[in-house]
């Protein structure tokens, strides 16, 4: 299945660059982190390491840009926007070839990722015009109440590397038209993704200082950051066990978070289900991303009346699926961003087989270069096993039978987790009642694209709290206040 033959020509990776108070700095006397093609093993490029130096700097910058970014109308600030959103589509073929080669995807959904960038930085340029207050009637003649919105401030935004041109995009966008300046440190596996954001905004003409784009030792950079009187928002998407981290550093100054964090998306497929239908919307958004993905589903219950016919359909679905080095057009499913997605894949296939469950598909990495593993079916799984608990986040699907809807809807709620839930039912009441039984910040029923400029984005429980997207995305970088004028 993995086809590993190399690609004849691949596109120039692009020099790595810090961008630090408006300005491109390069290695000099920096340290570098290696950049890996997952699909070879090969070293592609060199991230600079920004230094305490570089990172005050940005943070001076940051401050120094609080008030200036915030007095440029919505208006000017939606134009500048817009601008940088018509370069990403021009370059979209060029950054896309860029996040295919140090993230691993293939390169139509590397491509398509940089469209939906300009879609975002779209949407909330045009919703920085309408961060609307109101005036509420006064008891008192002569007396007028205002209630309006600021930009919070500086923000601190860490990304990862699973998307890492959207994730990126919907911080940046959202805080740089709240009127807020932005320091973000991507994931340094993918530098050159959000680096090609960076890029339209500078030629655009986004004022220097407004944005700077930082890599190095995360731990490290979250403390310097976070712990700086500066920033006054964090926005952060990542792991359940990070995302605790930074929001007890970001609570000891009261500063305002929004959390992405963790998934273990269920899926319950009922009765009475179009089961074609939902294998192939399962399968699409299963093993996109190679299952990299927060929202992937992945804790099947199937009714046990059709448990047999969906799994017989949706292996021949997984089996179709051509995984090989995402330059390939052909290619499918890409290789894993890292080894340590694979060790975690066998790991917890090993145990559930130990367990008792049953490979239906997959199960073990694929041979040749690279961090390639198959789209892996488990069947009969029991509630203790690893990958019952904890997010796989790859290619792993399991599944457990159901008969009742009660059951059901105790199996699907009863991790920490709350990102995403999906069903398929054709009956109007069972769509009505698991709509509002499923505990997660985004339901998919009959439907699985959960994700949109206009519509929030954001978990509950574990999963976090505050929302990507949506009037609520750029709500969550604006203050109110509430002035009486007498």
């Amino acid at each position: 299945m993995n086809d590993a033959t190399p690609v004849t020509q691949y596109p120039e990776y692009p020099a790595l660059q810090l961008f630090v108070a408006g300005l491109w700095r390069g290695a000099d006397s920096r340290a570098t982190l290696p950049v890996l093609d997952p699909a070879t093993g090969n070293t592609v490029g060199e991230v600079p390491v920004a230094s305490d130096t570089d990172i005050e700097e940005a943070l001076a910058a940051a401050a120094a840009n609080a008030l200036t970014w915030r007095q440029v109308t919505p208006y000017e600030r939606a134009r500048l926007i817009r601008r940088a959103a018509q370069l990403l589509r021009e370059r979209a073929p060029r950054i896309g070839a860029a996040t295919t080669m140090e993230q691993g995807k293939p390169i139509a959904e590397s491509t398509a990722e940089v469209m939906a960038c300009a879609d975002i930085f779209d949407w909330f340029a045009e919703e920085s015009r309408r961060a609307y207050g109101r005036i509420v009637p006064s008891k008192q003649p002569g007396v007028r109440h205002l209630v309006i919105t600021q930009p919070i401030g500086p923000v601190a935004a860490f990304s990862p590397w699973n998307f890492p041109t959207t994730i990126p995009a919907r911080k940046i966008a959202a805080a740089l038209a709240a009127g807020c300046p932005v320091i973000i440190k991507p994931a340094e596996e993918t530098p050159a993704s959000c680096l090609g954001l960076a890029k339209a905004l500078d030629d655009a003409g986004l004022p220097k200082g407004a944005l700077s784009v930082i890599f190095g030792r995360p731990d490290h950079i979250a403390e310097q950051l976070i712990g700086s009187p500066i920033i006054r928002k964090v926005t952060f998407t990542g792991s359940t066990a990070v995302g605790k981290h930074l929001a007890q550093l970001a609570g000891k100054a009261m500063k305002r978070t929004t959390m992405e964090l963790g998934g273990h998306a269920p899926v319950i497929v009922f009765e009475d289900a179009d089961i074609d239908q939902a294998v192939k919307m399962l399968a699409a958004a299963k093993f996109r991303n190679a299952g990299q993905v927060c929202i992937a589903p992945t804790r099947f219950y199937l009714h046990e009346r059709i448990h047999d016919e969906f799994i017989d359909k949706f292996v021949t679905a997984a089996n179709a699926i051509k995984v090989g080095p995402g330059m390939h057009p052909a290619s499918r499913m890409g290789p894993l961003a890292n080894a340590r997605r694979v060790q975690a894949m066998q790991r917890m296939v090993s145990d559930a087989q130990k367990l008792g469950a049953r490979t239906i598909a997959g199960g073990s990495m694929l041979p040749g270069p690279g961090n390639f593993y198959p789209p892996t079916i488990l069947t009969d799984m029991p509630d203790q096993a690893l990958a019952m608990n904890q997010e796989p986040f790859g290619p792993l699907v399991v599944s457990q039978q159901f008969s009742g809807f009660e059951e059901v809807v105790s199996k699907a709620n009863r991790l920490p987790f709350g990102l995403a839930s999906y069903a398929f039912s054709r009956s109007a009441r069972t769509v009505a009642a698991i709509g509002e039984a499923l505990e997660a910040g985004m339901v998919g029923i009959n439907f699985v694209t959960l994700t949109g400029p206009e519509t929030p984005f954001g978990g509950i429980k574990d999963s976090g709290h505050g929302s990507e997207g949506g009037i609520e995305g750029l709500a969550d970088y604006l203050q109110t206040k509430y002035i009486a004028e007498g």
